[in-house]
């Protein structure tokens, strides 16, 4: 009598728990790189997303960064960002709402007293898809 109970019990609980929702998942943080350039990023609303990006000097000229910029501001909101003195750039943007935005970038070239630079600007770019 006591196994039947038990057995009872159990199956009666089962629909219950089959459905409950899932737990809310905590909100994480996405690091992204130069090495990012050009991919999807899947993001979920309530994550952050930090942009790094760094920049660097080669035979008399300097690449620097831009601040991280997103495409649109209702789905990324931008919560910091600034440069440093070596040429990185960084930024925060935080997942608003489902959607679709893009984060971007570009890298100039600053020469030092008579270096040229090539007349070539490079973008950085990643497509955040938020559910």
């Amino acid at each position: 009598m006591g196994l039947a109970l038990v057995t009872a019990l159990a199956s009666a609980a089962a629909p219950v728990a089959a459905h409950s929702q899932a737990p809310h998942q905590p909100a994480r943080r996405v690091v992204l790189t130069n090495v990012d350039d050009g991919r999807p990023v899947p993001v979920s609303e309530g994550d952050d997303i930090e942009v790094r990006l760094t920049g660097y000097r080669e035979r008399g000229l300097n690449y620097t960064w831009s601040i991280p910029r997103t495409s649109d501001f209702t789905v990324l909101r931008h919560t910091a960002g600034g440069t440093t003195p070596n040429g990185g750039a960084s930024a925060v943007f935080h997942q608003e709402r489902p959607g679709k935005a893009t984060i971007s970038a570009q890298r100039h070239c600053r020469p030092d007293p008579g270096r040229l630079c090539p007349l070539i600007d490079s973008p950085w770019k990643v497509t955040v898809t938020g559910k």
